[in-house]
């Protein structure tokens, strides 16, 4: 996890839509490697656009793929 309880479960929504890291990050415009850190939850953020495109490829909404984990605590100062 990123330490800011937030939780990537972009693996759960690839393997509901049958779909493989390498295909979403052609289709997205996304190196395997930036996919692949994103969905480790490795990365501080990720832009609004990468999103909607990673939703649109997907048919899901941003809720689908990231969630907020109290267990993971508060971001630290």
């Amino acid at each position: 996890m990123n330490g800011l309880g937030i939780v990537v479960e972009l693996d759960v929504m690839l393997a509901r839509r049958k779909m493989r890291s390498r295909e979403l990050a052609e289709i997205v415009g996304i190196s395997e490697t930036n996919l692949s850190l994103l969905k480790s939850g490795k990365v501080k953020g990720v832009r609004f656009a990468t999103l909607a495109r990673i939703c649109a490829a997907l048919d899901c909404q941003p809720g689908d793929i990231l969630a907020w984990s109290p267990d993971d605590g508060e971001p630290s100062d």
